[in-house]
């Protein structure tokens, strides 16, 4: 596939604005890799979340109440997010220098690696405050990797398609989100189902983790079959005709020439991240602890609702490639603004099909958000800074805004004893979200479009 990738047979021609273009079969089976790697990699990094709202305080935290040990297992979760920009930071950086495919090689093994070790660690009872303290590193390796691999899976995908199809073809590295989160409940549910509630607070736990040793199989294939994108191969051609390095300091250039650009595009993703992480997580912790529901019933919510992702993200990113990408985050962003406090209304109703509907509606809003994302934040930067540019967007939101919102959701709660003020908090994440897509330009606008010719962003530059 990589000869493939380099050299197109039968289908060969030109992307939009001079660049190679790869075979559809061959950009099918990125596409696919795509979608089955970072999926892989969002279900570690999700499986974690779910396993702190419901195993690990009593596993890592036995002698805490429930509250302070749901806290503490929240506060491990932040860890990821704390290290997702140091991971976006430091991939960005060698991506935009040596390219995108070895980066997200690098970072799925990592992510396969410290997950598979989570599965093995010790519990609290077998060897004390050691056993926290692992899983505080293993968290904090896990958001090293995911911080890297997002924005390298979306430029493979984006870099290697047609311009006038970006929008839907980032969408594969979206989609994988929904998906991550369908397998890692489901294997959640089916593993607490198969056995008593004390063997799986033991053991049982541990499987949906030592699971993640498939991801050396995709790891495998990315690195044998898949050429970088076209677009990178480019830059290194250009470098190569000048006796000179694709870019010097990628992260240094973009702080400085686009620091106002990078933070808009963190508060671009305040609406998704907020609400996703509340009904992933954060729903799971107060629907068993304040409302008394059944695990497994709740676990099917967030898992049917997930479905619908999966049909809007690529829908959403094929729409922005027809009528820009503006547009559906600004109305994403405004639905979620509008659904915090009929989400929260539902949800403290109790009833399942109540919560079910809140978490949908929820979820289509983001989904226009997130969809578009992928294309639009790449589209925002230079291609030799893009990585860099994109991830370290991206990625500070993860610490100031997801890894949070679970421990603060838990605390407000506690302290209120009401979701009123949670809801308060996503209006406002909902509203960021409108207005930093209002203040950023359109990088796929009708004169890009109507253009055969343009590739969209190239006029920002």
């Amino acid at each position: 596939m990589a000869a493939q990738l380099a050299q197109p047979e039968g289908q060969s021609g030109q992307l939009s604005g001079g660049q190679p273009m790869i075979r559809k079969r061959a950009f099918r089976r990125l596409m696919a890799a795509g979608l089955i790697g970072s999926s892989i990699e969002w279900y570690d990094f999700f499986l974690y979340g779910t396993a702190a709202a419901l195993v690990f305080p009593k596993v890592f935290f036995p002698h805490s109440s429930a509250l302070t040990g749901t806290l503490l297992a929240f506060s491990t979760f932040w860890a990821g997010f704390v290290a997702r920009p140091v991971g976006g930071v430091l991939a960005g950086h060698l991506g935009d220098k040596y390219g995108r495919k070895p980066v997200v090689v690098a970072c799925l093994a990592v992510m396969g690696a410290s997950t598979f070790l989570i599965g093995c660690l010790p519990s609290a009872a077998a060897v004390g405050a050691l056993a926290p303290t692992l899983l505080v590193v293993l968290r904090f390796i896990q958001g090293l990797a995911t911080g890297g691999q997002w924005g390298g899976i979306v430029l493979l995908l984006t870099e290697s398609t047609g311009a006038k199809r970006r929008g839907f073809a980032g969408t594969f590295g979206q989609t994988s989100v929904p998906v991550a989160v369908i397998i890692s409940n489901l294997i959640f549910v089916v593993a607490s189902g198969l056995m008593p509630n004390s063997a799986f607070l033991s053991w049982g736990w541990r499987i949906p983790f030592l699971v993640s040793i498939l991801m050396f199989g995709v790891v495998i294939y990315i690195q044998a079959k898949v050429e970088d994108t076209p677009e990178f191969r480019e830059l290194q051609r250009e470098a190569a005709q000048q006796r000179t390095a694709v870019v010097r300091a990628p992260l240094a250039q973009v702080v400085r020439d686009k620091w106002g650009t990078i933070l808009l595009g963190c508060g671009l993703l305040s609406a998704t991240n907020s609400l996703f992480y509340v009904s992933i997580s954060g729903l799971l912790s107060y629907g068993t602890s304040s409302l008394g529901l059944p695990r497994n019933p709740l676990l099917a919510v967030v898992l049917g609702a997930s479905v619908a992702m999966v049909a809007v993200i690529p829908w959403s990113g094929h729409i922005s490639d027809k009528v820009g990408r503006r547009p559906l985050i600004l109305i994403g962003g405004l639905g979620v603004a509008a659904w915090a406090f009929p989400y929260f209304g539902l949800v403290g109703t109790g009833s399942l099909p109540l919560i079910f509907v809140a978490v949908v509606v929820g979820f289509v809003f983001q989904c226009l958000t997130y969809g578009p994302i992928a294309s639009f934040l790449g589209e925002l930067f230079a291609p030799a800074v893009r990585y860099s540019g994109a991830s370290l967007a991206y990625q500070l939101s993860a610490i100031i805004v997801s890894g949070g919102t679970p421990f603060l959701m838990t605390a407000l709660i506690a302290g209120t004893g009401s979701t009123m003020p949670v809801a308060g908090f996503i209006l406002l994440m909902g509203l960021i979200t409108f207005a930093s897509a209002w203040f950023l330009p359109e990088t796929n606008p009708a004169s890009v479009r109507q253009d055969p010719n343009v590739v969209p962003g190239t006029q920002l530059y």
